[in-house]
Order: structure tokens, then sequence, then C-alpha cells
């Protein structure tokens, strides 16, 4: 599918309407209007990169970091008790637009959402094979793309209070009571 084909770049450039909960130069997060769940978010890299191997490193770093900060912000607005973030990259796990996406799905406890999957029990051989193949696809890695040549990227933050003060607990505190 070609960048003019492609819907998220159409919700991204205006021509669909769309919930914007967060953008920034490069990312875009909106609501799934047809969401597993309400609250249900896309995140988005502005440039068409159809499958998550093509995002550049630092759009990817970008991209999961604002996933955090949207997770961050539906457990807080919209008391969800957990969220799912996840990818389907490429037709056969599900995606079903050419454009790498992260999903960020609110979720509470018997919300009718089923994620679960049957284990497969593999021999020692079929692990050592496995693990020998990946080994060797995975040799090179080391080198990531820290930026685009001579932009500056701002970092994300999230909003924090503080300590001891009247009104909202510390986010950082917030965020580790959701550790189970």
């Amino acid at each position: 599918m070609a960048e003019e084909d492609c819907v998220i770049c159409s919700i991204i450039k205006g021509k669909f309407p769309s919930k914007k909960v967060y953008e920034d130069d490069d990312v875009l997060a909106v609501l799934d209007v047809n969401g597993a769940l309400p609250g249900h978010c896309f995140v988005l890299p502005k440039e068409h990169y159809p499958i998550f191997e093509q995002v550049p490193d630092f759009i990817a770093s970008k991209l999961f970091s604002v996933a955090n900060k949207v997770s961050s912000a539906i457990f807080d607005a919209l008391n969800a008790q957990g969220t799912n973030i996840f990818v389907t990259n490429g037709v056969a796990a599900g995606q079903t637009v050419a454009h790498f996406t992260i999903n960020v799905i609110p979720r509470k406890e018997n919300d009718g959402i089923n994620l679960q999957w049957q284990p497969k029990q593999l021999s020692e051989e079929e692990i050592s094979t496995v693990e020998l193949k990946l080994k060797e696809g995975t040799k090179n890695i080391g080198y990531f793309e820290k930026s685009k040549p001579g932009a500056i990227k701002r970092e994300i933050r999230p909003k924090t209070e503080t300590i001891g003060g009247e009104g909202e607990e510390n986010y950082m505190i917030r965020s580790l009571r959701r550790i189970p």
C-alpha cells in the first residue's frame, strides 16, 4: 500500500477525523473509534512506515515512550487496572493497515478481552535450532540511530508533582503502585 492510499496517513494529515490524545512533530496518539474497549489508543509515527523493521530506532524509542505515557494517562484518567501494549507486525500477526502502530488498551478484570494463547511445548532440539538461528540473525545488533542527522529531539517527560505537597501524589509513586 502506498503512502497516499494509507488510511492512517490520511488521519495524520487531517483528511479523516480523529480524536487526538497526544501529538508532537514525530508521533500521534489517537483513540481507536472501533477499539476493544473505551480508551483504546493507537500510537503512530507521523511518517509512513508499513512495518516495525522500517521504523528508525530513534522514532521507535519515541513511539514506545509515548505509548508508556498514554498507558499512564489511561490508568489515571480511566481508572484502568491494567493495559495491554502490543504491536501487530505483518499480515500474519493480524496487521490490517500497512502503517506501523502501537495499540494501548485499557483493561479491567472481567472486561471480556482475551489475549491468551496455548503454549507450544518444543523439544530441546527444536529450542536449540531456533536459538542458533536467532543468534545468527542478531549478531550484528548494537548500532542504533540516535536521531535524524542534524536534528535535536526533545525528551518526553511525565508531569510530576511534588512529594509531600497538597494535591495529587507523585507520578513515580502512582506508577509504582501499579506494579503487581
